[in-house]
C-alpha cells in the first residue's frame, strides 16, 4: 500500500519498484500463493511483533513524564520536563522512522528540529512546547499501544494457527508418543471422545492450516497498512510544511 504525505514521504514498496528502485521481477507463481514465503510478508510480520514490546515502553515512558509535568507545571519544574519528554519522543520517532524504513520500506523524513529564538534552554524549551510535530510524536506514542496490541494478537494468532494446523500431518505423532491421546481432540463428554486421527481428517485439518497461511499475510498487510498511515502522518514533517517546502 502506497501512503504519500508529500515529496519527503517515500514508499519503497509501490508496485513495480523495489527498495532502491530495482526493476520489476518477473515470477512463475502467483501472489497469493507466493506471498506466504515472500520476504515482504517475514519483515512485516516481524514489525509486527516488535511492535508490541517498543509500544509498551514507549507508552510506559511518555504517559509517566507527561503526567509528571503536567502535575509539577504549579511550579516552574513541570515546564523543562514536559520539554524533554517531547524531546524524548522525538527521539522515539526517530527510532521508529528507522524501523518502518528497515522493515516495512517506508521513507519518511524528520519533521525540523526544534530551535530556539536565542539559543538559550528557556528559548528552546518554549519552541519545543509550541512545536507541532513534538507534540504529534507524543501522540504517537500514547496511541502506538493499543493498535500494536491488536496488531500483534491478531497476527501471531492467525500466523501460529495456519502454520501449526497445515503442519499438522508431520507433528501429529507427538500425541499418541507423549500426551497419551490419539490427535487434537474436537469434543469430549463422559461417554464420547472426538480426536483429529484419521487419514482423512489429517488431510482436512491440514487444508484448513493452508487456508490461514495464504489469508494471513494479506491480514498482515492490511494491518501494517494502518502502521504506514501513523508513522507517515504522526512523525514525519506536516502537510503544510512540506508544501511550504
Amino acid at each position: 500500500m502506497a501512503t504519500a504525505y508529500g515529496p519527503d514521504t517515500r514508499d519503497h514498496q509501490r508496485s513495480g519498484v523495489g527498495f532502491g528502485d530495482h526493476p520489476p521481477v518477473k515470477h512463475f507463481f502467483p501472489a497469493a500463493l507466493r506471498a506466504p514465503v515472500e520476504g515482504r510478508t517475514w519483515r512485516e510480520f516481524g514489525y509486527l511483533l516488535l511492535g508490541l514490546p517498543i509500544a509498551l515502553v514507549l507508552f510506559s515512558l511518555s504517559i509517566t513524564l507527561t503526567t509528571l509535568g503536567i502535575g509539577m507545571l504549579i511550579t516552574f519544574l513541570g515546564v523543562p520536563i514536559l520539554a524533554g519528554t517531547l524531546a524524548m519522543c522525538r527521539g522515539f520517532g526517530a527510532m521508529e522512522r528507522a524501523r518502518a524504513r528497515g522493515l516495512l520500506w517506508l521513507d519518511v523524513a524528520a519533521p525540523a528540529p526544534v530551535r530556539g529564538k536565542t539559543g538559550s534552554p528557556m528559548s528552546w524549551m518554549g519552541a519545543a512546547l509550541k512545536s507541532g510535530a513534538s507534540w504529534r510524536h507524543l501522540l504517537y506514542t500514547l496511541l502506538y499501544l493499543p493498535w500494536a496490541t491488536f496488531s500483534f494478537v491478531v497476527s501471531l494468532t492467525f500466523w501460529m494457527c495456519g502454520w501449526t494446523l497445515f503442519t499438522y500431518p508431520l507433528w501429529r505423532w507427538i500425541f499418541p508418543a507423549d500426551v497419551g491421546s490419539n490427535g487434537i481432540q474436537l469434543y469430549a463428554d463422559r461417554g464420547h471422545q472426538v480426536h483429529l486421527d484419521s487419514s482423512v481428517e489429517m488431510a482436512l485439518t491440514s487444508a484448513v492450516g493452508l487456508v490461514f497461511v495464504l489469508v494471513t499475510p494479506w491480514i498482515i498487510r492490511g494491518l501494517v497498512s494502518v502502521d504506514r498511515v501513523m508513522v507517515a502522518g504522526l512523525l514525519g514533517p506536516s502537510r503544510l510544511a512540506t508544501r511550504v517546502s
